[in-house]
This record gives structure tokens, sequence and C-alpha cells, in this order.
């Protein structure tokens, strides 16, 4: 659900450049004074993680496909503040290095997946678990939710721009992201499951959970090449309605299409190139846990 550079126009793109930036700092500043923040480890192996499962699309239907966007399965990992931090860091990841949302979207995307996706429905998923309801099932409608909320205000976002009309763009998004949102539901709670009984093992222990996920990312990118072609659902979408295109800021990206352009082979190329991002991403954010806690002393062993 990338909003391209080309998709939005007007008004749209500072204000949710404006109030993104605001929601970050807000974000930054809850995970700084939180008495229980992860490791910079696990900050980076989970934010990879979700970079690199947000590159294996699914099949839905009538030639369309999914993706996981993550914002739940950050939330369950690394709580509200951090979930937001990490799907920031990813959406800038891809826009800057992969040329996957356009840089006058950012904003727009990150609100949409980042502060919708993982602040609005992180709070809505801690509430339902608060109520008493399962957590694996508070989980998966939380993920269902964070796909249909953002497609919502995708929606809102390209009627506002006059890309097409929103009496006319919000009920496709719906129906085909309703779909993907069940995949999102069922990816998460897997994922996550998986992720916690492998904790358990190690009671906790971040470095060791750290690893986990690391090389999950890795499967997850050693698996990219069999992703499906299919356009995502946004992309069905604007073919379906023929959607206005605006001049957006483009730049030239180093893995254009998550491919290595200097390999040949196709597979291998997505490879290499999901890796670079799981490399890039992890530093990154492994950078930015250690600057929102520097005083940080014990680590997990």
């Amino acid at each position: 659900m990338h909003i391209p550079a080309s998709m939005l126009n007007g008004a749209i793109c500072p204000v949710t450049t404006a109030v993104s930036a605001l929601g970050l700092g807000v974000a930054a500043t809850v995970a700084r004074k939180s008495e229980h923040k992860s490791s910079a480890a696990k900050f980076a192996a989970v934010t990879a993680l979700i970079f690199a499962l947000q590159m294996l699309n699914f099949p839905v239907q009538n030639g369309t496909s999914g993706h996981l966007i993550g914002a739940l399965l950050g939330v369950s990992l690394l709580g509200i503040p951090f979930a937001i931090l990490s799907m920031a860091i990813v959406l800038a990841v891809q826009a800057v290095f992969f040329g996957d949302g356009g840089l006058n979207a950012l904003g727009a995307n990150i609100f949409n997946m980042g502060l919708i996706g993982a602040g609005l429905l992180g709070v809505i998923y801690q509430r339902m678990q608060a109520k008493g309801l399962n957590q694996k099932v508070s989980l998966g409608i939380a993920s269902l939710l964070s796909v249909l909320s953002a497609a919502f205000v995708c929606s809102l976002e390209v009627g506002i721009s006059g890309t097409v009309a929103f009496s006319k763009v919000l009920p496709a998004m719906l129906s085909v992201h309703a779909l993907i949102g069940l995949g999102e539901a069922v990816l998460t709670v897997v994922v996550v499951s998986a992720l916690s009984f492998y904790a358990a093992l190690w009671k906790e222990k971040e470095r060791q959970f750290a690893f986990g996920a690391f090389a999950l990312a890795g499967l997850a990118a050693m698996l990219s090449p069999f992703a499906s072609s299919f356009p995502d659902g946004l992309e069905w979408v604007a073919q379906k309605l023929s959607f206005m295109e605006f001049g957006g800021f483009e730049i030239s990206s180093m893995f254009p299409d998550y491919q290595a352009g200097f390999i040949a082979n196709d597979g291998f190329s997505t490879i290499v190139a999901g890796f670079a991002g799981i490399v890039l991403v992890s530093c990154l954010t492994w950078v930015i846990g250690k600057g929102l806690d520097p005083l940080r002393i014990k680590t997990s062993a």
C-alpha cells in the first residue's frame, strides 16, 4: 500500500509530512522515556524482519496481490512507540533506496501505516486485551483493521488530491484490502507465535530473540524471488480506476523494484537486494535505538 510519488497532489503531501513528523517526535520521546524498552539489537532485528516480510507478496484474487504491513507485528514485539518508529524506518529506506513509495508521499505512507497502523490500531489491540479478549484473537483482529484503516485513509488522501473520486476509490480499496487484511492477520499471528515460542526457549533473552528475528528476515529474503508478481492492492485499484497522475519528487534508487541491477539473474538479484535492505534497515535502526537509550548499561545476554 505504498503510495507512489505520482499519486498525491496539493496540500496533502506537506500536511501529512508535518503530522507524521510530529507523530514520530512524540513516539521517539515516549520510547526514550519508556522503562520497558527493547535493546537496540531487538529493535533492529524486528524492523529488519518487517522489511523482509514486506517483500513477500501473496496472490489475492483477480490478478492482484498483497503483502504484510507489519504494524501489529511491531507492536506485539516492540510496543507501540518503537513499532511506529520501526515502520517509519522501513518506509524511509524503501522510498530512498528501493523506489517503493514516493518521497513526497513518505509522510502519507508513514501516517497511514505507522501512525494509524501501529499507533491507533496498537492502542485498540491493547484495549481488546485489557477487556479480556484472547491475545491471538486480538492480534488478528487488530492486524486486519490496520490494513482496512490504512486503506481508508489512503482512499481519503487520493480523493482529496483529486486523483480519483473518494466515492469510487473507497469501495474498491476496501474490497481488495479486506482479503489482504485477512492474510495480514494470519501471517502476523503465525510469525508472532513462532517468535514467542522461540523466545520462551531462551527465557526472553533479547540477544537470542534478535538472532531468531534476523534468521527469519534472512529466510524471507531467500524466498522473495517466489513472491507474487501481481500488482498489489493499491496498484490494482489504480489500474482499474485509471488514477490521474501528478508530478512527484523522485530520485534514482540503488535497488529499483527490489533488484540489484549489477546482477543478471533476476532471482539472485532480488535476494541480494533483500539482504542489502536488511543490512541498511538494521544499521539505521540500531543507531536510532542506541540514540533513544544512550545511558543503557545493562544488556540482555
